[in-house]
């Protein structure tokens, strides 16, 4: 996108916010970089150059915009829907590979040397992983900055820099402010909007309009695990296992954006918290590009018409979810909840929450392939499907993540007693964030397929889907939303 000049300029001069995080715009006279729909007047075409990434801008000598933020764009959904090493590779560094495991460790992750690493992110973003992993860091830095009372000294080291030096200097380069002067300013524009409770830090996750967001925090707040994940107070509750510790996030949908307060017992997981709450919600789809794609068939039209903007809820634990996509095998939701509730109280991490009532994280592959078969109120088989994925799981055979493959990932999966494809679509789907997904054999997707008019079979099916992709897993959101099931509505504060 960033190399097509004109369309790039024509999206600066609408002010066209579904390209925010696609490219960004650098103004050579002033030397600072905006996201497209930046509220200042655009400069003189002559004066823009286009970056794909804000990692690109700051390597090229450019400083944040102060009125638009680019830094706090969504991120793009390519990386979503493409599935090359570029891509797994950007989804590793947002989840704060690099951070913790360094370039080679990025690089093992995905099979390639550190130079084929630097050579293709710089190719394709303008900037190599540890540029990409200084931005993110940056980012992480101005929200513990301009959302919590946190020491400075303690902001560096908790954002990922090695020393408070790098930290000054790279707040100062990026943001043309230093960090104090940040904190002022945020002080000054919203003085309510640092938390006052020390280890909550509350902010707001942008997104790509429109969000539609009864399916969404309907289908999470349906099929919510009791002690790990609750509906309270118009908010999406869960508890998290991060790499420094752990944590407890509420999400709540607003008009322009997800209301996100999350209370970390490790202030280093922050923007690994913020990257899987990203990949829950689905916020850095791209709906205006899904929903034409789908409004194109005439029997999804009324669908698309009637609440565009649906979201792929997805997972913040691939292999969490992958368990309890065997624990709802050829069974209600309810009858799902309540056997992934026995495993959260015999094996979870118990956790204090002193704002709600959740009291477990979800167990780990770890603890669950330990566990007696006998204590499982489940049929035989699929005790031994369960008991196969969390063996495989906890010795590594098999991994489910930002990094792997999904066409290797559903492989691996189909080869294990007792997947099938809608078991193997699902974790697709949610698990590893395929926007191509697809249940031609779920019943609520046949029973929607056959109320519209749209072939029945799982197989003619599939033939009709051929046009709705990459956007298949949508199309199974707008199908599933023609029932009256829980998953389909926001709950209410009674839930």
């Amino acid at each position: 996108m960033h190399t097509d000049t004109e369309r790039c300029v024509r999206a600066v001069q609408s002010k066209d916010a579904r390209f925010d995080g696609v490219f960004f715009t650098a103004v050579r006279t002033t030397r600072i970089y905006c996201r497209p729909s930046c509220p200042a007047v655009p400069p003189k075409p002559q004066n823009m150059e286009f970056h794909p990434s804000a990692a690109s801008c700051q390597r090229a000598g450019f400083r944040a915009c102060k009125r638009c933020r680019p830094d706090t764009s969504p991120g793009s959904p390519q990386w979503n829907v493409r599935a090359d090493a570029v891509a797994r590779a950007m989804r590793l560094i947002q989840d704060g590979v690099v951070d913790r495991e360094g370039v080679p460790g990025l690089a093992r992750r995905l099979g390639w040397s550190t130079r084929q690493i630097e050579r293709q992110l710089l190719a394709e973003l303008g900037a190599g992983p540890l540029a990409l992993a200084r931005a993110q860091r940056a980012q992480t830095a101005r929200v513990l900055i301009e959302t919590t009372a946190m020491p400075l000294g303690q902001v560096a080291f908790a954002a990922g820099f090695s020393s408070i030096r790098t930290f000054n200097d790279t707040v100062r380069e990026v943001f043309a402010l230093t960090p104090g002067d940040l904190r002022a300013r945020a002080a000054r524009r919203s003085p309510a909007e640092a938390s006052a409770t020390p280890g909550v830090i509350s902010l707001r996750l942008p997104f790509r309009a429109p969000l539609e967001p009864s399916n969404l925090f309907g289908h999470l707040a349906a099929t919510a695990v009791p002690g790990v994940e609750e509906w309270r107070d118009g908010a999406y509750r869960r508890t998290l296992s991060l790499p420094y510790g752990h944590g407890i996030v509420a999400l709540a949908p607003r008009a322009d954006h997800i209301a996100c307060r999350l209370s970390l017992t490790d202030p280093r997981d922050l923007a690994h918290a913020i990257s899987r709450c990203r990949r829950l919600l689905d916020l850095d789809a791209d709906p205006v590009a899904v929903d034409e794609r789908l409004r194109a068939d005439p029997l999804l039209a009324p669908l698309v018409d009637k609440a565009p903007g649906r979201r792929v809820p997805g997972s913040v634990d691939p292999a969490e979810f992958a368990v309890r996509a065997v624990l709802g095998q050829q069974v209600s939701t309810a009858a799902a909840r309540t056997h992934a509730a026995r495993l959260v109280a015999a094996h979870g991490v118990p956790v204090e929450d002193p704002e709600g009532g959740l009291t477990h994280l979800f167990p780990d592959p770890e603890a669950l392939a330990a566990l007696d078969p006998d204590t499982l109120a489940l049929p035989r088989s699929r005790r031994t499907t369960l008991l196969t994925l969390v063996g495989e799981l906890a010795d590594g055979s098999l991994t489910l993540g930002p990094a792997d493959d999904r066409e290797e990932a559903r492989a691996r999966l189909l080869a294990l007693p007792g997947f099938g494809p809608w078991t193997t679509e699902i974790i697709a789907m949610r698990a590893l964030g395929d926007p191509d997904a697809f249940l031609p054999g779920d019943l609520g997707v046949r029973r929607a397929a056959e109320g519209l008019g749209l072939p029945g079979t799982p197989a003619a099916l599939v033939g009709r889907a051929a046009h709705w992709r990459p956007w298949r897993a949508y199309a199974v959101q707008y199908l599933w939303a023609t029932d009256d099931h829980p998953i389909n509505h926001l709950p209410s504060e009674g839930h």
